[in-house]
Parts: C-alpha cells; structure tokens; sequence
C-alpha cells in the first residue's frame, strides 16, 4: 500500500496529488492512503458554486484569510485551518463501479472512529443539527468532528473525509459567515473538534493515529512530498 504524507505547494498543486493517486490505483491496483493538512481554504462543493450568493460567500472567506477553492464533488462548504484541520483518503480499486459503495463507507468510518478512540474521543455517528457540509457519514462528539464522502468511478474509488483537531471557533466563524451568505442553515456550535472533545489533539499524532488505521495491516510503502 502506497502512503503519501504532505501536500503541494499551493492548494491546485495538492489537489493534482490526490487525482494523480486516484489515476494510479485506477492503473495499477495498488491502493493508496493519504492524511494531510491542506492549505487554508474554504472548499466549495459544485451546488455552491452554481449558488447565487457564491461571490458573497468567497468573498467572506477570503476576508477571513481563507483562500476559496471549488471542488469537483458535491456537499457544502468546509473549511481547513492550514495547520490543525486533517484531510484523508483511502484509495481503491473498484470492479464493478455499482457495488461495494457501502462497504467503503462502513470500513473508512470503523477506522476513523477507532482512531479517535485511540487518541481518548468516544466518537458517535451521525451529526448535529444544522452542520458543516451536512451528510450520512459522520463522526460527532461535542459537534461534528469528521464528515467522510466518496467518489467512484470506473476504475477506482476514493473515500475520503475531513477531521476537526482544533481551532473549532474560527471555523465556525469563517464556516458562518460562508453559510449565511449562501442562505443555508448553518448553527456554529455544531462545529467540534478533538480538542473540544478533550481529547488528544497534537496534529501530528492525530494524523499519524488515523494513517495507521487506514493502512492497518497493509505494508506501506511512504512518499513524502516537498512542499516549496
């Protein structure tokens, strides 16, 4: 099993890491696991950017000093810290596109869930009311700690999240401003965070903590990028 630790200069470069993952497990067939900080952005899904109030809502979030990207999958808005605010992926290769959907759900959520047990947050599933990029596959604990999506295609699936490890004021202050001006419901007390939880909230141990569980038994194999 690959593991690509770090993240790419700026925030398309990173995002040209994980599609070029996502190319080579749909080539070759060896999966891949990725824990990373991205840069300081807020995400938008592809209904926020059709949204009329997108200007208003990217402007709102670079007025906060976070860059706004849009991704290429759908779900709301979710924002990264740049420092505390973990991404992961679990990459696999896919035979029949129209099976195994909830079964890589199921799986990436166990380990999610058994990771923050590690790190002392007893997390449950589902999510509170009115939540950041709200959807069936999350992680709560003191509000909305993790959040897991997926995309398939013919070849291969990535299943992947975002955690919440600290700073859970600013983003919900940034994540408010965003929602607000994109008329969606949005209650800032819903966003949690390990810390908030109390649990173990150092960035590097969280993210080494969620890597071993995504790789499990497998023997990885490591690539560190070079961010300039």
């Amino acid at each position: 099993m690959r593991v690509v630790r770090g993240r790419g200069e700026d925030p398309a470069a990173d995002g040209e890491v994980t599609a070029r993952l996502l190319d080579e497990v749909g080539e070759r067939g060896e999966p891949a696991v990725r824990v990373w900080a991205p840069h300081r952005i807020v995400a938008f899904g592809r209904r926020d950017a059709n949204d009329p109030g997108y200007d208003a809502a990217a402007s709102a979030a670079r007025e906060r000093g976070f860059d706004p990207v849009t991704r290429s999958v759908g779900g709301r808005a979710v924002a990264y810290d740049g420092e505390t605010t973990l991404a992961f992926a679990r990459i696999t290769s896919v035979d029949d596109v129209r099976g195994g959907l909830d079964e890589r759900y199921e799986a990436l959520t166990v380990d999610v869930r058994r990771a923050l047990r590690r790190l002392g947050v007893p997390a449950e599933r589902g999510e509170p009311s009115d939540s950041f990029c709200p959807g069936q596959h999350s992680l709560q604990r003191d509000g909305k700690l993790v959040g897991i999506a997926q995309r398939v295609r013919a070849d291969a699936a990535i299943t992947s999240g975002v955690c919440l490890v600290r700073n859970h004021e600013e983003l919900a202050d940034v994540l408010d401003a965003v929602y607000g001006a994109l008329d969606a419901p949005f209650d800032p007390d819903s966003v949690g965070s390990i810390e908030r939880a109390g649990g173990t909230s150092d960035p590097e141990t969280v993210r080494a903590t969620i890597e071993a569980e995504l790789v499990g038994d497998a023997d990885p194999t490591v690539e560190c990028l070079d961010e300039a």
